[in-house]
């Protein structure tokens, strides 16, 4: 076992910050960010939104950090009849490259990151389906719009487009651009045999189905020469049945080295919507497909880049040691640290914030339409208005909860300047995150609670174990400040009996603390992973589960970047799953249901043991007592309304800012 010692001495990663050559392109080290910031601020939104963009990676490649900046991920222009609506997550109309101010931006962006040492390509996309495809087939099979088939006016409408995108990139400044030909994109429609049935020069032999990348490339080598390099984004194999395996993945990339016009091959795996996505979550081991991009590695001479889960410089460079690729792509590992490759290079491994792997940073913009979140740092996206200021004022705050909440305010206070000192009833930091933790696959969620617990002793924050507050007490240390973030109680539906001695709490169940029974039924009245995360950790250990749910479909908050990992789990070890109704009544082997739209009943069973995963109730009972007899008391997190991870600490940024920032 690593110890703390070792972690902080200065580590070996020769690979990782090992120089590269990439076709025109000097790299310092083997890190790529990948596309991934939209979110945070939209390089080509307002003023304001670009601002915010490009502060956030000057953050991430100061300071010797990332070598290659791969994330200005830009849709080509459309070509539309008149009137046509394209619809889905990433369709296009004007697109970006034809905005009039793109040049300006992407100058400003490359200039911004030149001016650091690192180095910029444009990635170059435009979603199959949208309407165009390559035949009279769709891509998969939780997406039904049938597409246009392309005759060849647009295939040469789109060669001309991404030409003129790569003129308009050189005059941005950028070091490169990047073909997107996976991840449902345009080109990988005409690339694969499930969707390419074509019978014309387009269709049939790899070489046909390669024909319209091939001849973008050279429509896109006709303009920018050898001035710019030139690379390609492609799946190592398809997830949907039919498509190409690796065998056919690896079989494109030769093809397309052997035309002399690409300088590198980006290899990745997943879809847009299955298991795995190519976002791939928690569900799934850091660089789980790595073998298969050194598969592709060994059968081509160019430079192979892998992204997918490399979530530490640990896991970077045991990818880059074993010679799967030769450049790493990460980005969630940096949306979580900006500054992970400056600490991997002083030793500072344990100062890491680590990534949970959630997907908090996609789901919340694409499925609540919320503004961007990482749910385990609340200052990335601000890095625009760094540094964290200090208080003008240091007063003392007493902080009451050791959540989630609790603890990220009292960091972030005290790293404002205030004295802080936190009282957590039970008897270790957590709160409900420390049951997410004993979930299967969730084991993240526990370092990042080690790393919270590391960064407040080492802040030297007053951490009180076992400290029940009492309002005598509060009124009796008598702070300037008082945070109220005592979190939330078990909820317990009104649901005739379920106070039995058959119905059990996720709590007690994730934790060990009851045994149920062989055939389990649980009740999700939660609309994230809760009621997923308890099926799977019964069905690993041999229950038959059954979950049921009021809504249409599982988890609704779950984003399609994250849902079929979990959903694949639960299908392959035998989860029944039962929608659109609500449990009315437990007997003590049966439930009654109610469709809830219809209001037929059904009996269902039978059961040994019933879990209720239906969220907490605010505990607000301090805070209400508090309220009035001190002069300044705010309430947040769970104890104000349960949520998760990522409310409790964009709460505690919000409210540790107004304390920071505060003169009064």
């Amino acid at each position: 076992m690593t110890t703390a010692a070792e972690l902080h001495s200065p580590p070996a990663f020769p690979h990782l910050f090992s120089p590269l050559q990439v076709g025109t392109m000097r790299l310092r080290n083997r890190v790529m960010l990948p596309p991934h910031a939209s979110a945070i601020g939209n390089i080509y939104g307002t003023d304001d939104d670009a601002a915010r963009n490009i502060a956030y990676f000057e953050q991430r490649v100061r300071n010797e950090g990332v070598a290659w900046v791969g994330s200005l991920s830009t849709h080509v222009r459309n070509t539309l009849i008149p009137g046509f609506e394209p619809t889905g997550v990433g369709a296009a109309t004007t697109g970006f490259f034809r905005l009039p101010f793109f040049v300006d931006r992407v100058q400003q962006f490359c200039d911004t990151m030149h001016s650091n040492g690192a180095t910029v390509t444009v990635q170059m996309v435009h979603q199959g389906g949208m309407p165009h495809g390559a035949s009279h087939v769709m891509s998969s099979p939780v997406i039904n719009l049938m597409p246009h088939v392309m005759d060849q006016d647009d295939i040469d409408a789109f060669v001309e487009e991404y030409a003129y995108s790569a003129k308009l990139s050189m005059d941005g400044r950028a070091d490169g651009v990047e073909l997107h030909l996976n991840h449902d994109d345009l080109h990988e429609w005409f690339l694969s045999p499930l969707t390419n049935r074509r019978e014309d020069k387009y269709g049939g032999s790899l070489e046909n189905r390669a024909r319209f990348a091939v001849e973008t490339m050279q429509a896109i080598r006709a303009v920018i020469g050898t001035s710019m390099t030139l690379g390609i984004r492609l799946n190592i194999r398809e997830e949907a049945p039919g498509g190409y395996d690796v065998g056919g993945g690896v079989e494109l990339a030769q093809y397309f080295e052997s035309t002399g016009l690409i300088d590198y091959v980006h290899g990745v795996i997943g879809s847009p919507w299955g298991n795995p996505s190519y976002i791939q979550p928690t569900y799934f081991d850091p660089a789980q497909w790595s073998e298969l991009a050194g598969e592709l590695k060994r059968s081509i001479s160019l430079p192979v880049i892998h992204t997918g889960r490399i979530n530490s410089p640990e896991v970077a460079e045991q990818v880059l040691a074993a010679g799967h690729a030769d450049v790493v792509g990460m980005a969630r590992a940096h949306i979580a640290d900006g500054e992970l490759l400056l600490k991997a290079r002083e030793g500072r491994l344990l100062d890491i914030r680590p990534c949970v792997g959630g997907n908090e940073c996609i789901s919340r913009r694409y499925v609540e339409g919320l503004g961007f979140g990482c749910a385990v740092n609340p200052r990335t996206s601000h890095e625009v208005e760094d540094p964290w200021p200090k208080t003008p004022r240091p007063r003392t705050l007493l902080v009451v909860g050791g959540g989630p909440a609790g603890m990220e305010l009292a960091a972030l206070a005290r790293e404002g300047g205030h004295d802080v000192t936190l009282w957590e009833a039970g008897d270790e930091l957590g709160g409900q995150l420390r049951y997410a933790a004993m979930a299967p696959r969730h084991e993240m969620y526990g370092k990042y609670l080690e790393w919270q617990r590391r960064r407040l002793a080492g802040l030297g924050v007053t951490v009180e174990l076992g400290r029940r507050a009492t309002v005598g007490d509060v009124v009796a240390t008598a702070p300037d400040v008082v945070a109220v973030a005592t979190g939330a109680t078990p909820r317990t539906p009104a649901i005739p009996g379920a106070e039995g001695g058959n119905v059990l709490d996720i709590r007690d169940v994730l934790a060990g603390r009851v045994r149920p029974g062989k055939r389990v039924l649980v009740i999700a009245q939660d609309d994230h992973v809760p009621p997923l995360s308890v099926a799977d950790h019964l069905s690993c250990r041999g229950h038959e589960v059954t979950l049921t749910y009021a809504t249409q479909g599982p988890a609704p908050l779950l984003g399609r970047y994250i849902i079929g990992g979990i959903l694949g789990r639960l299908d392959a070890q035998g989860v029944r799953m039962r929608f659109m109704e609500e449990v009315v009544t437990i007997h003590d082997s049966t439930v009654e249901t109610r469709n809830v739209y219809s209001s037929r009943t059904e009996t269902v069973g039978e059961f040994d043991s019933i879990v209720l995963a239906c969220g907490g109730v605010s505990d607000t009972a301090l805070y209400d007592d508090l309220k009035g007899r001190l002069p300044e008391v705010y309430i947040l997190g769970d104890a104000y309304a349960p949520r998760r991870l990522v409310f409790a600490t964009k709460q505690a940024h919000a409210l540790a800012e107004l304390l920071v920032r505060s003169r009064g």
